[in-house]
């Protein structure tokens, strides 16, 4: 028997070791395997949620100008469970400075969450204040969390491009970009928030737990910009100074790199300030350099003289016979501002003869000179990271009625962009290549590594280059003595370039009497272009005597490019010259 009570004990000892040794590993399991589980539901119990937001990227010019940053500020949080019955005395304290009426703060203040959001930005300074108002009352419940506002130095200047910030939904707590790089870039700019659990004790002091439920915010990448902010400032006051004295509906102004296509300024009036948006017309937002249609006027001769040379239509010696002013073709009388005799190509630019550029269509075919517009990418978009860019109109040969193609050769009938008008030109400039516009210049990290740096980017070889150089000579000739554009040209250098004057089209169809689109678009110097740079004024208050490209854009031109040859220093290779009186200035609305 007492082998029995002893074999009794030992599996009783045997039942209890298995017993604690369950309960151990059990224990084990809880506190080691689970913890992370059961410290998450300890959190969502005990605690609250807070986003730690991620620091929005800057966006700087391609020197490290600040265009965009970051200004310190406060989220204010309501904590109902700490306000209680105390919201009249907390919203009286709190509404000078949240500039809120009381009696809305109190219904905001009246809430059981333990966390709402009362006011995304505050002025890091009013919070300060506020905080010590509250304290010195003793009142408790609003807490005060870091916070951003986005600010632009530089106000207006620039402001198309960079866009600005705004919420999806008037309740919604994060800003995101909703116009220019800053929507653009959005998910490069905005990087991704982290969080933290945190809780509060009876005195209203924060008190940090659960250190495992936190993540830390990955902070937004810097977006650096292909913009020169000191030729963007050029450009800001030679395009502010035209809008005040022509006063015209709109203007537009662009500086690029013709060999590598980015975008060194880029300018439109009328313009906004993006640190303030209270009162600000959609009209004033728009970037008319990639929104904008108009009809290019005589700057669109570049494409049929390169086209008709690049095919071997016609040679540079070549003589068209220009009617002496007046051709009848398709039942309509095409006009040139005087009357003209036989000439070369690059008499025909020279003198932006119409009949010229239509007589060398005609001569291409209705196929292959439309070929040559989309090559030189009108009627596509170019690409540029920019949001909201069109491709214009460009209408295909099977749409065309008699007179489509005549009339298109001197910029009528055909839509383009601003920016397309660039870079059209910069196909002449850099020997015959169309690049793709470079707007952003580089991307960082929030530790400066280089996630991103832009290469030039050639879209298509457009023109042989022997072509290219031919006309860049003969748009130096629309410059000189004789030529349309001599208001253009700038002491000590040869500039090459184009006049446009078109009549201005009416929505309802047909055109707007008195009323016209004049641009002058040229580079420099033209021997070893720097720089392309378009002025393009819509709608100059002067009489139709006077508003024509090469007396109302090409003097702007001119003192845009002074400037930013001196800012280049580039150094002067052509005898100084005073210009004198223009003789043509560019093509008209076709006559019946």
């Amino acid at each position: 028997m007492r082998w029995l009570a002893r074999r009794r004990a030992a599996v009783a000892c045997v039942l209890v070791a298995l017993v604690f040794t369950g309960f151990s590993a059990r224990l084990i399991h809880l506190q080691v395997g689970k913890h992370e589980e059961y410290s998450a539901i300890a959190a969502s119990k005990h605690s609250f949620r807070q986003i730690v937001p991620a620091r929005r990227g800057l966006i700087t010019d391609r020197n490290g100008e600040i265009l965009a940053a970051n200004m310190p500020a406060r989220r204010v949080i309501a904590d109902g469970s700490h306000i209680k019955d105390k919201a009249p005395q907390v919203a009286e304290v709190a509404s000078p400075y949240l500039g809120i009426p009381v009696d809305e703060l109190t219904k905001l203040l009246t809430t059981t969450s333990k966390f709402k959001v009362i006011m995304p930005e505050l002025d890091e300074e009013k919070a300060l204040a506020l905080q010590k108002e509250l304290d010195k009352k003793g009142l408790r419940g609003l807490y005060f969390t870091q916070n951003s506002i986005r600010t632009y130095p530089n106000g207006p200047i620039l402001s198309h491009v960079l866009g600005f910030m705004s919420r999806k939904n008037p309740n919604d707590e994060v800003l995101v970009g909703v116009d220019g790089i800053e929507r653009s870039m959005e998910e490069q700019l905005h990087g991704e928030d982290g969080f933290r659990h945190i809780e509060h004790d009876r005195a209203g002091r924060e008190i940090v737990v659960y250190r495992g439920q936190e993540k830390a915010p990955r902070h937004g990448s810097n977006v650096e910009l292909t913009i020169d902010m000191a030729l963007q400032s050029i450009l800001e006051a030679e395009l502010e100074n035209a809008y005040r004295e022509l006063k015209p509906d709109t203007a537009v102004g662009i500086i690029a790199d013709p060999k590598t296509g980015e975008i060194l300024a880029m300018s439109n009036r009328p313009t906004f300030d993006p640190n303030n948006l209270n009162g600000t017309k959609p009209d004033e937002m728009k970037n008319r350099a990639i929104i904008d249609m108009v009809e290019p006027g005589s700057t669109f001769k570049i494409v049929v003289s390169s086209g008709a040379l690049s095919e071997h239509t016609i040679t540079e010696k070549t003589q068209i016979f220009c009617e002496n002013g007046r051709f009848l073709y398709g039942g309509r009388i095409l006009k040139d501002h005087h009357g003209y005799g036989s000439m070369t190509v690059e008499q025909i630019l020279i003198k932006s003869s119409n009949i010229g550029s239509a007589k060398m269509a005609l001569m291409m075919g209705d196929d292959k000179y439309y070929e040559y517009v989309r090559r030189f990418g009108f009627g596509e978009r170019t690409g540029v990271a920019l949001p909201g860019e069109i491709p214009g109109l460009v209408h295909p040969p099977a749409r065309w009625d008699k007179l489509t193609i005549t009339r298109m050769a001197m910029g009528h009938s055909v839509a383009v962009t601003p920016l397309q008008i660039v870079m059209g030109m910069s196909v002449i400039a850099n020997g015959g290549k169309l690049m793709k516009p470079q707007i952003v210049h580089a991307i960082k990290d929030e530790d400066g590594q280089e996630i991103y740096r832009s290469q030039p980017e050639v879209v298509r070889e457009v023109i042989p280059e022997a072509t290219a150089k031919f006309v860049s000579k003969a748009l130096t000739g629309v410059c000189d003595d004789g030529g349309t554009a001599t208001l253009a040209r700038v002491n000590g250098y040869n500039v090459a370039g184009k006049t446009g004057t078109a009549e201005k089209v009416n929505p309802k169809g047909g055109y707007m009497d008195g009323k016209y689109v004049v641009s002058f678009v040229g580079f420099m110097p033209a021997e070893d272009p720097r720089f392309v740079c378009l002025i393009m004024i819509d709608n100059a208050k002067l009489s139709s005597g006077l508003n024509y490209g090469g007396l109302v854009a090409a003097p702007v031109f001119s003192r845009v490019a002074e400037k930013t040859a001196r800012y280049l220093d580039l150094v002067p290779n052509a005898p100084s010259m005073l210009p004198i009186a223009l003789s043509e200035p560019s093509s008209r609305k076709v006559t019946p």
